[in-house]
């Protein structure tokens, strides 16, 4: 029974962390600027359009690296 626990467990962390991100998604551009901070690259030219999201991508790593460290610290 305790390797059970221990997946359900897992599989619950993940539900939550899904439902976060999927909050994040449908509401995080009214809450916050995600994906239209500075330092990200956009470019238009006719009909060719380049996004790459960099500084979101690198706020975003920082964030998860720390909430991760804390969440599975032994």
């Amino acid at each position: 029974m305790g390797e059970f626990g221990s997946l359900g467990k897992m599989i619950m962390l993940f539900g939550v962390i899904l439902l976060a991100l999927g909050f994040l998604i449908a509401f995080g551009g009214k809450i916050l600027p995600i994906g239209r901070l500075p330092g990200d690259i956009f470019v238009r030219k006719g009909n060719f359009t380049f996004y790459f999201p960099l500084v979101t991508s690198i706020i975003l790593s920082i964030v998860l690296t720390i909430l991760l460290n804390i969440l599975f610290r032994k």
